[in-house]
């Protein structure tokens, strides 16, 4: 067992003021991996008074200092990452070599937004009048509230809190329930960077405490990743007291497969997409779209590849699919069986619970085919191994189905036709799109986030990032000496 998983609240390590605790447990074994605060109003309260006490400071210390600490924090990380790797897959299930990606998630983004201390670009244009000058700059915002999901517990809140913090705000850091111990073992490399107290505030606990921080008045920004019903309230609410609010929810990826694809690659990178970390990404792939053509051959090799996958606790290195992350999500996953066989889809491989795996909520990776469009587990994100297989008869018909979901977050199509492929860059309407690769991988210097319902139209990561933690300020500096019209006669000057 862990540490006591503690809130972390104007530099230091606290219980919930209830004394009130909850059990994290591993999904894999169902033993307890950390007891942690279960927080409540009054935590959050004391977090946000502690983030805007700090805020001042930290807002007037030079954003190329503040980056040369989030560079600490990435060292840190970078030693620590073995351990953090190993907590996370104790905590939330996914595979230790899953794990350590999220973590490197973190580092990359700690280097990168450390760079952003000495850019943090704005801009100049020219203006109307004469001896006068004119710029954009970014400016802070004040108190940032996170709330964050389960199934990147490291690299999700990284891509929220570096920008927030190098564009001089503070933070207070609302994670999931099921991830306690891993986020306050990742809030202390920022602890022990250096970060001066109250810049960032952990707060444990249960959805009341994410509610409270997206109502409280001082906190000025609220980022969400979550499930859709979720982040919708959020913003509902967040909304109504006029905060700025960033969203990133649900997804229902497809890859298309065209008859001229490389099925080789296409079959490994269907796989990995549909059945890497259980599926539980909000960028799985959960359809496959593919031209009849080559529908049965790709199904066979998907079956044996499905088959050959090994599923347990990923703790060591020769696991490669592992548990969901608690029950709900397994009776959630399993329900789904039910809806498609009274759909009428056709189970080639899978669809039920890995007894064989083990104790925990171990869920078989499971493929359908003679899927519909409008079938549900077509249209629902059902946050599982569960691959749909829809056939086509043509590329255009293959993106109207990629494109008719509620989602828009990831899209992928395997072609080695350099038309067809610059024709789906154009034609697919989600957030991010991949040629002849799966719909996992992005990277820290790209902008994410999805269209339709999956977001807001706001971004992580990248340049775009800064956008959603900072404010613009235009700045007019008149160096003529004297009072100037507000118009010029440009009749006059022409003339």
């Amino acid at each position: 067992m862990t540490d006591f998983a503690k809130n972390f609240i104007g530099g230091q390590w606290v219980a919930a003021q209830s004394g009130a605790t909850f059990a994290s447990i591993n999904p894999a074994t169902l033993e307890t991996v950390a007891e942690a605060a279960k927080s409540g109003a009054e935590d959050v309260q004391a977090a946000v008074a502690a983030a805007k006490a700090a805020y001042p400071a930290w807002r007037l210390t030079p954003a190329p200092r503040r980056g040369e600490l989030l560079f600490r924090v990435a060292h840190i990380l970078t030693e620590r990452k073995e351990a953090l790797s190993r907590l996370m897959t104790m905590e939330m299930g996914k595979t230790i070599t899953e794990a350590r990606g999220d973590v490197q998630e973190a580092i990359d983004m700690a280097y990168y937004m450390g760079g952003e201390g000495r850019r943090l670009k704005g801009y100049t244009a020219p203006v109307e009048m004469p001896n006068k000058f004119g710029m954009a700059i970014r400016d802070s915002v004040g108190v940032v509230g996170l709330v964050t999901p389960w199934n990147f517990p490291v690299a999700v809140p990284s891509w929220k809190m570096l920008p927030a913090l190098i564009a001089g705000n503070t933070v207070v850091w609302k994670p999931s329930e099921e991830t306690p111990a891993v986020s306050a073992a990742f809030v202390e490399a920022f602890a022990d960077a250096g970060l001066p107290a109250g810049v960032l505030n952990l707060v444990n606990g249960f959805g009341d405490a994410g509610a409270a921080v997206a109502e409280h008045p001082d906190v000025r920004i609220i980022s969400f990743t979550g499930s859709t019903t979720t982040g919708l309230a959020v913003y509902t609410k967040a909304a109504a007291l006029g905060k700025k609010v960033t969203l990133e929810m649900g997804g229902k990826n497809a890859i298309i497969v065209l008859d001229d694809a490389n099925l080789d690659l296409a079959a490994e990178a269907i796989t990995w997409s549909a059945y890497g970390t259980t599926g539980q990404r909000c960028t799985a792939t959960s359809r496959l779209i593919v031209e009849k053509g080559v529908s049965a051959k790709l199904a066979e090799a998907l079956v044996a590849k499905a088959q050959a996958l090994r599923v347990g606790y990923g703790i060591t290195d020769d696991i490669q699919v592992g548990p969901l992350v608690n029950e709900k999500a397994l009776n959630k996953v399993s329900s789904y069986i039910d809806v498609a066989k009274a759909d009428g889809a056709r189970l080639l491989v899978g669809g039920g619970r890995d007894a064989a795996a083990g104790a925990g909520y171990f869920f078989q990776p499971t493929l359908y085919a003679g899927v519909t469009p409008t079938m549900r587990i077509a249209q629902e994100e059902i946050f599982g191994p569960v691959l749909s297989m829809i056939e086509v008869g043509s590329m255009e018909e293959a993106i109207e189905v990629n494109n008719n979901t509620a989602y828009g977050l990831s899209s992928s199509i395997f072609t080695e036709n350099v038309n067809k492929a610059f024709r789906a860059i154009r034609d697919l309407t989600t957030g991010i799109v991949y040629i002849n690769h799966g719909t996992t991988g992005a990277e820290i210097q790209f902008p994410f986030g999805g269209t339709r319902g999956t977001g807001n139209g706001m971004r992580e990561a990248g340049g775009a990032a800064l956008d959603s933690f900072t404010e613009w300020k235009s700045v007019y500096v008149d160096f003529s000496g004297r009072l100037q019209r507000a118009q010029i006669d440009t009749d006059a000057i022409l003339g």
